[in-house]
């Protein structure tokens, strides 16, 4: 597979959307309620959504 193939693949891009739910169910987390466990969830799905589309990046440049 070369470079142009591989930046297309289609398994990126659903990745990143995917990524971005998950980084927008965070962000609604954070807004809802107000509690400290609430916050350090909320916190820690959006670690989880940055580090899945930092990935996802980085393997569309490679």
């Amino acid at each position: 597979m070369n470079t142009a193939e591989n930046a297309n693949a289609t398994h990126h891009y659903v990745m990143l959307v995917i990524a971005t739910v998950i980084g927008l169910v965070g962000v609604y987390l954070r807004f809802a309620g107000d509690s400290a466990t609430l916050s350090a969830v909320s916190n820690l799905i959006m670690v989880v959504a940055v580090i899945l589309s930092l990935r996802t990046v980085f393997a569309i440049m490679k």
